[in-house]
């Protein structure tokens, strides 16, 4: 259930979702307007490429699927659960995270799309991380899905059902969070260019710092609190 969750997860949820909002705008400027953050608008341009025989921009948009992909499965390696537990690696993971943005920015400085595959591979790892901890239920590198979630939210009050307060709460931080690191991004972009990358790579190492000292510093977690896992799924209405 989203009301036994930790506190903790709507401020790095909203975090981790401004993060990703700033890396996508800084994609959608400087990488051929190519988002990095999700693989939506990417895997369509590589079915347009496939069209029009572009042998070289369709291996390019496949790479940065294939990074996307191996990002993620850093993040299996490194969290190994399903629970929302402290200690489980997330530290490590915002860590690397932040090296393979940095090192997207220098590739990205010195003309080498290695660094489009780097932040792809970046987005990835952090997305796998947070669908680990929320039962693949929150993303924070894309939004579509919290749209969706809202929409029908909304639409099962609208038949009566009580609302999920703190999950529509928590949908609505990350969108927000995501808005906010994407003005972030399109604001330091004309100015630092590829440099701005340094602000979502900071972003990502200030919170793992935070977590790590929250973990270090928090008594054990209780029943409810330290470690929650994902709720089962519901039976399907027979209402009209």
């Amino acid at each position: 259930m989203f009301t036994k969750l930790p506190p903790w997860v709507e401020i790095g949820g909203f975090w981790l979702a401004a993060v990703a909002g700033a890396v996508n705008a800084i994609g959608l400027l400087g990488f051929k307007h190519q988002a990095v953050s999700h693989l939506t608008g990417t895997s369509t341009l590589l079915g347009v490429s496939l069209v029009n025989f572009d042998v070289i921009e369709s291996v390019h948009l496949s790479l940065i699927l294939v990074s996307f992909l191996f990002g993620a499965a850093l993040s299996g390696v490194i969290i190994d659960s399903t629970a929302l537990r402290l200690g489980r690696g997330y530290s490590v993971a915002l860590i690397l995270e932040a090296l393979l943005l940095l090192l997207a920015m220098v590739t990205l400085q010195q003309g080498s799309v290695v660094g489009h595959f780097l932040a792809s591979a970046a987005c990835g790892l952090q997305n796998g991380m947070v669908s680990t901890y929320s039962g693949a239920t929150v993303r924070t590198t894309h939004v579509s899905g919290l749209f969706t979630d809202l929409g029908t939210m909304f639409g099962a009050r609208l038949r009566g059902r009580p609302l999920d307060r703190r999950k529509a709460t928590l949908f609505l931080l990350l969108i927000s969070g995501f808005i906010l690191g994407g003005s972030v991004g399109a604001w330091s972009f004309p100015y630092l260019q590829f440099g701005a990358l340094v602000i979502p790579a900071a972003g990502a190492f200030a919170l793992a710092v935070v977590y790590w000292v929250y973990r270090h510093t928090a008594h054990a977690p209780g029943p409810g609190t330290g470690s929650v896992r994902p709720p089962a799924a519901s039976p399907p209405s027979d209402g009209p």
